[in-house]
């Protein structure tokens, strides 16, 4: 399939991060004789403009809207993250975090401050948080946060915030901040996790392009082998990756009604 192209924005948590994800897709690119480029989508550009290209080969797209997508793209495959957390499973969680010198020793400490969130759209980093929160809220207390600030991108724009005091509480997608743990510990070490929310279907690799059965199968060959090749297996170290799973499309079909259960916007946490 000529004209595709591949890219890991998503989770591209530091630069040297960036790079061993573009060396990773060029691999199973090449293990899966598919002639691809390997392109940059780099922040502030919004994700959902990579989403809405038709020449999606292989990338990795929020579980929210993937199952909210018409028509919906291929699931080619899901990581599988390595720390012990996620159990060897295809899955993730929000980390609901604040300023590592934060007096809060629980997550109800924070009520009454200033909540963030990256996008309302985004699973890890607004719908879940906002979903956890539900089980906090009371008809004598329907708002938790005097206030709520949007738009912080991504899981940086979050600690960003947290450091320079904008918020007192937000969400971290789980798998980019053991990334940013894993590579640039210095930064992460600025907050701390107070809460986590049950797991959810990890953000899936997906294709928009079409492509014939023999090369989706030589696709997933190509995931698959990459889980046990040695000669790259110090890149999937470094990535936090166990291999790649492949889960049917359903699995993520109840994300889709998350939105529509949360009983407050985002304005008003």
């Amino acid at each position: 399939m000529a004209g595709a192209v591949a890219n890991a924005r998503m989770y591209s948590a530091t630069p040297a991060v960036k790079a061993d994800w573009q060396e990773l897709l060029r691999w199973i690119v090449a293990r899966a004789d598919l002639d691809w480029e390997v392109i940059e989508h780099d922040a502030p550009a919004p994700l959902a403009a990579l989403w809405a290209r038709a020449d999606l080969g292989l990338a990795m797209m929020c579980g929210l809207p993937f199952s909210l997508s018409e028509p919906r793209p291929t699931l080619v495959a899901a990581p599988i993250p390595s720390p012990a957390r996620y159990g060897g499973r295809p899955i993730y969680f929000t980390d609901i975090v604040v300023r590592a010198d934060a007096p809060y020793g629980a997550l109800e400490d924070t009520f009454g401050g200033i909540a963030g969130y990256t996008l309302a759209d985004s699973l890890s980093g607004g719908v879940a948080f906002a979903d956890h929160l539900r089980a906090y809220r009371t008809p004598q207390r329907p708002r938790l946060y005097r206030e709520s600030i949007g738009n912080l991108i991504h899981p940086r724009g979050v600690i960003e915030a947290l450091s320079k005091g904008r918020i007192d509480v937000g969400p971290l997608d789980s798998y980019y901040h053991d990334l940013l743990r894993r590579h640039d510990p210095a930064f992460a070490s600025r907050v701390r996790t107070l809460a986590t929310t049950q797991p959810l279907p990890i953000p899936p690799w997906i294709a928009t392009k079409a492509m014939s059965a023999d090369e989706l199968r030589r696709l997933r060959d190509a995931l698959t082998a990459a889980g046990a090749e040695p000669s790259i297996a110090p890149l999937m170290e470094r990535l936090l990756l166990r291999g790649f799973a492949f889960p049917p499309a359903a699995d993520y079909q109840p994300l889709a009604a998350m939105p529509s259960r949360l009983a407050t916007s985002f304005e008003e946490l």
